[in-house]
């Protein structure tokens, strides 16, 4: 196989690797689920990992933009929290390059507490339920935590998933392009 039809298999499975994970995130947030439970932050960290800084923020971003398009978009600054948390969990997934699959279960648990601190720092902010004072954003904190929960669980089933699926996919294509060239 000549080096051309390598770049031309490696621009594939990127693309594929771009659609696919968008797709997981789009169908993720649309198909019912559990509050706060969605694989945006799976999608996040295994497109900084596999795919670099930039796509680590495009991809997820672009399937929250679809279906915040679909399903309705909300107060600006707190949808602008969410963006920006999502877009930080790819830049850590970036990072994650360098992080032992043991390392991964921490990079998880803190992209998803990173994600409940600045959300509902934004919701304590910018609504007007919450009394503008400690004791109104701890309050705030308290109630979200719930929502802080079902995204744990999520996050570390859906990242646990994906990872297990493009490793697996990945590491079956290795060996048949082995066994190819044999």
């Amino acid at each position: 196989m000549d080096l051309c039809a390598i770049d031309i298999l490696d621009m594939r499975n990127k693309l594929l690797t771009i659609l696919g994970l968008i797709g997981f995130g789009l169908l993720g947030r649309l198909l019912p689920h559990i509050p706060n439970s969605t694989p945006m932050s799976a999608v996040a960290l295994r497109a900084g990992r596999d795919l670099g800084r930039i796509w680590a923020v495009v991809i997820p971003l672009s399937a929250m933009l679809i279906v915040d398009a679909v399903i309705g978009f909300y107060d600006w600054r707190i949808l602008t929290s969410v963006y920006v948390s999502f877009a930080l969990i790819g830049m850590v997934g970036y990072s994650m390059r360098f992080v032992r699959v043991w390392g991964m279960g921490g990079v998880v648990c803190g992209s998803s507490f990173g994600f409940f601190l600045i959300t509902n720092f934004a919701v304590w902010l910018f609504s007007p339920w919450y009394a503008k004072t400690l004791a109104g954003l701890l309050y705030c904190y308290g109630l979200g935590f719930p929502f802080f929960l079902s995204m744990l669980a999520g996050d570390i089933l859906y990242t646990a998933l994906l990872f297990g699926a493009f490793d697996y996919v990945r590491a079956r294509t290795h060996v048949r392009a082995a066994c190819a060239r044999g």
